[in-house]
């Protein structure tokens, strides 16, 4: 289902599948079900910038985790995959789990667009807002793990944060900036229009 890096931890979930499926006694095999088995397919979707129809069930089941208190969120979503084998496996499975559980959902463009802004207070009434360029640390640990792979869907930033930036996907970004790099031109020929350039 996904290519690339995601080898990497399709490969760690295949071994925790093999290792769940040994035989637990003469009569009773495991075998990831419930609970165990959207853990670790939340963890393989949300490794990924695509999500198919297929992630469906356990992203519904990972997002469904939520606190008032957004630090109780984040640990009640690592210790969903944790449920997963796979999760533990290794000290890079672990960060990519805790990756994932601070930046799933919120390092988007959409989220980054509504969760960057920057509202400036100019006095007497008047203010603006403007985008943050900064990707936030935890989406910097979440889209570099060596075990994620966003590919066309890792975000990008368009133009200029004083001059109507904002976040775009990768496969998005080139139409993105050639329409910011229009509308900047259209701006400064109606400021000189108007004798703003004078």
């Amino acid at each position: 289902m996904y290519v690339k890096t995601n080898n990497l931890i399709a490969s760690a979930l295949t071994t925790a599948a093999a290792l769940a499926s040994t035989p637990l006694s003469a009569h009773a095999q495991a075998e990831l079900t419930g609970d165990t088995r959207l853990a670790c397919e939340a963890l393989l979707c949300l490794a990924s910038g695509t999500r198919p129809a297929e992630c469906t069930p356990s992203l519904s089941r990972y997002f469904s985790i939520w606190s008032n208190n957004w630090s109780d969120t984040i640990q009640g979503r690592i210790n969903f995959l944790n449920l997963c084998p796979a999760g533990r496996q290794t000290p890079q499975m672990s960060s990519l789990v805790s990756a994932i559980a601070n930046g799933a959902g919120r390092c988007d463009p959409a989220s980054l667009n509504q969760d960057l802004q920057v509202w400036v207070y100019q006095g007497k009434g008047s203010s603006y807002v403007y985008i943050s360029n900064q990707l936030p640390e935890y989406c910097s640990a979440y889209i570099t793990n060596a075990y994620t792979y966003f590919g066309d869907q890792t975000p990008k930033y368009v133009g200029q944060p004083m001059q109507g930036g904002y976040w775009v996907s990768a496969a998005q970004y080139g139409a993105a900036y050639n329409t910011w790099l229009e509308r900047q031109r259209q701006l400064q020929l109606n400021n000189w229009d108007t004798g703003g350039g004078n």
